[in-house]
């Protein structure tokens, strides 16, 4: 649509990342479900803190990410997440704003602090992670921009943000507003605890809101509860008429519309850290289709930014995605 102001616009909790090195060991003594994303209060936030090894700190939140991506391979992205008028409001707000992201939430100046999350690397480049929501659970219909929406191709949703009622009012009324205007909605399941928590309440925004599906293979086992990958497959097909589903090396399945493709993972020296691998390949993928590329290239778009993303330590591209995208022959 050649109306559009923004490519992508995501929309989702907006928390500053707290990335460390880990042991197993660690994860034990401290109580953390490993390789999965743990809810934690102020107090658990504080404590765990703490305990960590010296931390990297930058602004995060999945769809914010994903956001980033997209700007980063030249696409046109803004973001809707609530901050608090508080030191790490400030530095997300000027870290997605320098990363050429559209960002114009007005920070609440009550309530709980600006939320974070604390990342926990270990050697297995698995992630662990806790995060104390603060005041990105705070979002609500208000905070939604119609104009905004209705100015983006593509309206991103994250699952992460879908445990307090007024965001899934907010996620109903942005989706709302941009089929109203002729645009397409996503939303990415986050991880298979959300899942768990709200699958009845997924499947229907699925079933009657979103376009576009991301997932990995264990949150869509999750959301269908079945056994094998394919069968989860066959069920989605009924529900959403597009999706990309990551499977770690084995790369990804791109559902478009009666149309099933396998995409293999880009290759790379070494596995570093997953974080914001799923966040990265949405990037890549919602900005190919963005630009109107077919399904292969969107899920290769997907699986290049992912690959670059888990190289190295941190879930932001380190890398010029655009020029290894260029490279790839993918733009």
């Amino acid at each position: 649509m050649s109306d559009a102001r923004f490519d992508v616009l995501g929309i989702g909790n907006a928390l500053v990342d707290v990335l460390a090195h880990s042991t197993d060991d660690f994860l034990t003594e401290n109580g953390i479900a490993k390789g999965a994303m743990n809810l934690i209060d102020a107090d658990r936030a504080t404590d765990l803190y703490g305990r960590m090894e010296p931390a990297v700190e930058i602004s995060g939140g999945s769809a914010a990410n994903t956001m980033v991506g997209v700007a980063e391979l030249g696409g046109r992205a803004a973001y809707i997440g609530k901050v608090k008028a508080d030191q790490l409001g400030e530095v997300f707000a000027h870290d997605i704003r320098a990363a050429g992201v559209g960002f114009d939430v007005t920070a609440a100046t009550e309530g709980e602090p600006t939320g974070r999350c604390l990342i926990m690397v270990t050697p297995d480049a698995q992630r662990s992670m806790n995060t104390f929501l603060g005041a990105s659970s705070t979002l609500e219909p208000a905070d939604v921009r119609a104009d905004d929406v209705a100015a983006s191709e593509v309206t991103y949703l994250e699952g992460y943000l879908f445990d307090p009622a007024p965001a899934r009012e907010a996620f109903y009324k942005a989706a709302n507003i941009a089929h109203q205007a002729g645009r397409k909605v996503s939303l990415t399941l986050s991880d298979p605890f959300c899942v768990d928590r709200y699958r009845a309440e997924f499947l229907h925004l699925i079933e009657t809101e979103v376009d576009i599906l991301f997932a990995n293979e264990a949150e869509l086992k999750s959301l269908y509860q079945t056994e094998s990958f394919d069968d989860g497959l066959q069920a989605l097909m009924h529900h959403c008429p597009m999706a990309g589903l990551t499977r770690s090396e084995h790369g990804s399945v791109v559902l478009w519309n009666d149309e099933v493709h396998v995409i293999s993972a880009y290759p790379v020296d070494q596995v570093v850290d997953t974080t914001g691998a799923g966040d990265a390949y949405a990037a890549g993928f919602l900005f190919g289709l963005a630009k109107g590329k077919d399904a292969k290239t969107c899920g290769q778009l997907g699986s290049l930014a992912a690959s670059e993303v888990i190289s190295h330590f941190g879930a932001r591209p380190e890398a010029d995605l655009k020029k290894l995208a260029g490279e790839a022959g993918l733009l």
